[in-house]
Formats: structure tokens, sequence, C-alpha cells
């Protein structure tokens, strides 16, 4: 039996045969922006070779800044300016949205390859029915849960937030009572950033209480399910999260998770194998699952992340730009990142592939997840929405703080956010 890697690599020489021919006539060099660094740069050089190969076009990466604000500012500038010099921007999934007057509408190139992605996550991407950027891995959070613990107590995973909160508090009772104090129940990302609000809105989708803004920009966020999920994360403040949770980010939480010292974790895919690394007090010791819901007919949320790819529109290689941004998204290309460099892919049937199961088997856990993804506001709210999700995060940092009630906090921002909108976004 081949190897895995023998395996891709037979498919991406396959893929270069059939490459597109969207490529310009004449020769180009596509320049891409990208924040990706070290490893990442070698295997986007070793995998883009069939291409340069087929279309005689070759890729230079311009580098980014490790800083993903620093990153966005750039590009912001860059295409304020028209810059014609740099074909491709590799995007955050909320960023493409807000840049989308300056990018090539991708709809008439893709419509061979988009039905092979989540749903969830093309309609990231897409603004005013215009595809601003494809996907090339994905990104969602999942409750990491202590199999050990709930085996030793009899649990079974919470499927609802009610549950969870009763399980949590359950074993870390238990657990403090067995010696081990410092034991809590729960652990997210509750400072006030963007985390914040990837938390929240997660809470309140799986509530029936919207996205915030929704995808017609109708501003959503002022209603009773809403108020009632806020509710629900505020009581756990001090009773299944500790009060420094509103201080925490990912590896905040992180690291009170991996050092043994919470029942229930969310976060993003990275801490999987980092829970599993050696020096880990958790090793072998923990599954994922999607997040819970708020019960009766919802359904569980995971807020989307993940990488995609927008060809400027000030680019003089337009054609050049599509041809790679497609091969660079295709399904071969994705199962070669899954295997060297553990992105989970935005192709559905991935997620069943062998060679991956058998090489990364966590990534196959992801699927259920991306199936209750839900994104971020930045298709309707475009260049508003960093104020947008700001103004967000803040109401429901004071709520969860004490500072003010969410029902009231959430007719504050409602105010807040027709006052941005205006006539409209």
């Amino acid at each position: 039996m081949k190897k895995a890697w023998q395996l891709i690599n037979s498919s991406l020489l396959c893929l270069s045969i059939m490459a597109s021919t969207t490529g310009s006539a004449h020769a180009a060099k596509v320049v891409l922006a990208s924040g990706a660094v070290g490893k990442d740069i070698e295997v986007l050089k070793k995998l883009v070779k069939p291409w340069e190969q087929r279309t005689g076009n070759t890729l230079a990466v311009l580098p980014m800044p490790s800083s993903t604000t620093d990153q966005f500012s750039q590009y912001r500038l860059w295409l304020a300016a028209g810059n014609p010099d740099i074909d491709v921007y590799q995007t955050d999934v909320t960023w493409a949205p807000q840049l989308a007057d300056n990018f090539v509408d991708l709809t008439p190139y893709t419509k061979d390859i988009v039905a092979q992605n989540f749903p969830s996550i093309i309609a990231s991407q897409t603004t005013n029915g215009r595809l601003v950027a494809l996907p090339i891995f994905t990104d969602a959070p999942a409750l990491y849960y202590r199999k050990d613990l709930l085996e030793k107590y009899h649990k079974a995973v919470p499927k609802t937030w009610q549950e969870l909160t009763a399980t949590a508090k359950y074993i870390q009772t238990k657990e403090r009572e067995t010696g081990h104090p410092d034991m809590w129940g729960f652990v997210w990302q509750g400072s006030a950033y963007e985390g914040l609000t990837c938390n929240a809105l997660e809470w309140i989708k799986s509530y029936g209480g919207g996205q915030i803004v929704e995808a017609d920009g109708t501003i959503s966020i002022n209603n009773p399910k809403a108020v009632a999920a806020l509710n629900m994360a505020k009581s756990w403040i001090g009773n299944i999260s500790p009060e420094g949770v509103l201080a925490y980010k990912e590896e905040e939480s992180r690291g009170v998770w991996q050092t043994g010292n919470a029942v229930f974790m969310r976060n993003w895919p990275y801490a999987y194998a980092l829970g599993n690394g050696d020096d880990s007090a958790i090793k072998n010791k923990f599954g994922i699952a999607p997040l819970p819901s708020g019960g009766g007919n919802n359904k569980s949320a995971a807020t989307l992340g993940g990488w995609n790819l927008a060809v400027s529109k000030y680019s003089k290689h337009k054609e050049a730009a599509i041809s790679l941004v497609k091969f660079l998204a295709s399904k071969e290309v994705q199962k070669y990142r899954a295997l060297h460099s553990s992105n989970l892919p935005t192709i559905i049937s991935l997620y069943d592939d062998q060679d991956i199961n058998q090489q990364e088997p966590f990534i196959a856990q992801w699927k259920n997840v991306f199936l209750h993804a839900v994104p971020r506001p930045s298709a309707p709210t475009k260049i508003k929405y960093n104020e947008v999700s700001s103004k967000f995060f803040s109401a429901v940092h004071d709520t969860l703080a004490g500072s003010g009630s969410a029902k009231d906090n959430l007719e504050l921002l409602e105010y807040e956010l027709q006052t941005l909108k205006g006539n409209h976004w």
C-alpha cells in the first residue's frame, strides 16, 4: 500500500494535468499576501508546483506580520490605495466581507466547486450575492470534555447548556471534596475581545436568539432568547467558571484545562494536539463534541473561523490569480494541507477520507461541529463589522461582570447598532 504522502503527491500531479486553464495567455508572477510563516510557507511553495508547471505562472509569497490585527490594517491600506502589486490576499473569515468592494466576484468561476464545501463557510464569504473569497481551510470551536471524569461519575456528554451546567457543578463539587480544590466545571473565553463575540454568538444562536445582525441586515440582538442565553452564562461566573474567566482568552482557558483543572472547555481545534502532548496532564483523557444547544428544538452553534483567498480587483493578473485560488482551494490541495499541516478542510467529503482518518484521526471529529457552524455577521455589516463586534462584546462583558442587566444592555446595544447602521450598512 502506498504511503499517504505518496497518494497525495500523485493526486497533486493528476490535478496539475487537470488544472484550470483560467490562467493568462502569458506567464504571470502571482503575488500572494499571507500571514503563514515557517513550515506553512514551505508547504505552500511545495504544493503549488503542479500549478506552476501546468500554467507556466509562478507564485511569489509576501509574508505578513503574525498579528492578524496588523495584517488587516495593512490590507486596508493597500486596497484603499488600489495597489496593483498584490494579486491574492489570504483573509481571515471576517475580513473579506469587510473589504468586499475591493475583491473580484468569484461566483462565475467557482460554480463547479462551491457545493463541495460546508454551506455555512461559503455563506460567510458571500456578500450581496457575490462570493468574494474562496475557503482553503477552516476552524470552529468544540466542547472539550474529560472522558475519565464523566466515566468516573457516570455522566453523559451534555447536549444542552443546562445539562453542561448541572454536570459541571456536580463533578466540580465531587472532585473538590476528594482533594482537588482547584477544579472548575467549565472554562471559556470571557475577556472583552473578539473571542467573546464568538462565545456569546454561540450561546445566543443556540438559544434561538439569532446572529446579532441577520443576513439581510436586520438587527436581531434585542430579544428574550438572547437575554436568556446571557443570563445563563452570567450564572456560571464564580459558580462553575472562575471569576477570572472574564479576563480569559484562548490560552488562559487552555492553561487551566491542560493542567487538569477543568471538566469542560470551549476552545478551537489547535488545543486538541496540545492537550495530547507529552507534557499534558490530560493526555488521552479527553474528547470533543459539538457545543451544547439551548434545548428544545434549538441546535448547537459553533462560530466559524478559518482562512480564505480573495483576488484583488486591482490585480494585473486576475485570470492567473483566479486559477491559483481555485487550485489552492481544491480537494487535492486541502487533503495535502490536512495531512501535512493538520488544517481542517472546508470540503465535506474529506472528513470521510481514509488517508486523513488514518493519519489525522482527530480531524473527522470536527465534521458534526461544522454542520452546525454559524458565521459572524461580517457579511451584512461589511466595513462596520469591527465596530459591531466591539459594541457587542462590550455589552456582553458588562452583563457577565454585573454592570447592568442582560435586558437593559441588549436594549442599549440595539440602539447603538441602529445608530451605527444609519440608513444601511
